[in-house]
């Protein structure tokens, strides 16, 4: 069976709905007990070993209780707010989590599949990357980016990485990211500002380089993301640190564009003044280094921004439907 961790939220589902798509049901999913929010991502999705609690699942795992049944384990789960502040829950949820479950997954012959995150990437200054080389020279701006580059450390000095894949997942939005408040993308909550007031708010630029709005980020559907993670699933031949992004930027104001051009309506942006707390964190540029998962052969093709946004607004925003509904 394949096991999917964070199944009940964003990138999780995604990967069980995909799977679905292929035609693939031996699944188990595993994730904190589902909120009202976040339960209706796994609702309409078929997973035949059922759901599990996350800490029950690493002791059951640890005790050796699936050693003829796993396949894979597509490790989602994870605490993912960039402003937690409690390292001791980050190191035991994040840090140390992992680490259990890759040494299990070796231990059974499964393929591991985890996501680290561009957060490693700190403000962007040492470049976008994923040589396994030059991780111990990246700066982390939050508690949840180093959770996330100490497990990537941790790997390459126990000589890992040749044999499970971490990826570094860019700016992703898309269906079933409703459940993570103000985590979700911007695709997301700006059209709830077109919506509810028709207009949307984007934070000025304090860079002479960059006009407002004019910041770019490396934004990817949850569709291309879900599709390249399976493609690393696949081929256990591939192994290391790897972006999953799209390897062009987009500036905000293409992005938001894309939502009333989705909408039918002419753009109205409003753009205010960054706040203090957001000065000297706030990245102005993102854009994932895409040739290293190229050349290991994964040809999944890229959804452009603009398509990708209409599809997400007229097919999942305006209803309210989830992947697989």
């Amino acid at each position: 069976m394949i096991v999917v961790t964070g199944a009940a939220g964003f990138i999780g589902s995604a990967l069980v709905w995909m799977l679905n798509q292929r035609g693939e049901t031996d699944i188990l999913t595993v994730d904190v007990h589902p909120s009202d929010a976040g339960e209706p991502n796994l609702a309409p999705l078929t997973y035949d070993h059922g759901y599990e609690n996350h800490e029950r699942f690493r002791e059951d795992l640890l005790a050796g209780r699936f050693d003829t049944q796993v396949r894979a384990i597509l490790h989602m789960g994870a605490c993912s707010s960039t402003t937690e502040t409690d390292w001791d829950y980050l190191e035991r949820n994040n840090v140390q989590y992992t680490k259990d479950l890759c040494l299990a997954a070796r231990r059974l012959g499964a393929r591991f599949v985890h996501a680290s995150s561009a957060a490693t990437y700190g403000d962007g200054s040492r470049g976008y990357s994923d040589d396994h080389a030059g991780i111990d020279q990246l700066q982390p701006l939050n508690l949840y980016g180093k959770s996330k580059q100490d497990f990537d450390l941790w790997a390459r000095a126990e000589g890992l990485l040749d044999e499970i894949c971490c990826l570094k997942y860019f700016n992703v939005y898309g269906p079933n990211e409703w459940h993570k408040a103000d985590m979700r993308s911007m695709v997301c909550k700006g059209y709830e500002q077109v919506r509810d007031h028709g207009l949307v708010k984007l934070f000025k630029s304090d860079r002479p380089e960059f006009a407002d709005g004019g910041q770019q980020r490396d934004f990817v559907y949850v569709k291309d993301a879900a599709a390249m993670t399976l493609w690393l699933m696949d081929h256990p031949e591939v192994g290391g640190i790897f972006n999953v992004g799209t390897g062009a930027a987009s500036d905000w104001n293409t992005l938001i564009g894309s939502i009333f051009a989705a909408l039918d309506r002419q753009p109205n942006i409003e753009y205010i003044d960054m706040p203090d707390e957001l000065k000297g964190k706030y990245q102005y540029f993102t854009q994932a280094e895409m040739g290293k998962l190229r050349a290991a052969g994964c040809d999944v093709p890229i959804t452009p921004v603009v398509d990708a946004v209409r599809e997400y607004v007229a097919g999942h925003l305006v209803d309210g439907r989830h992947l697989g509904a």
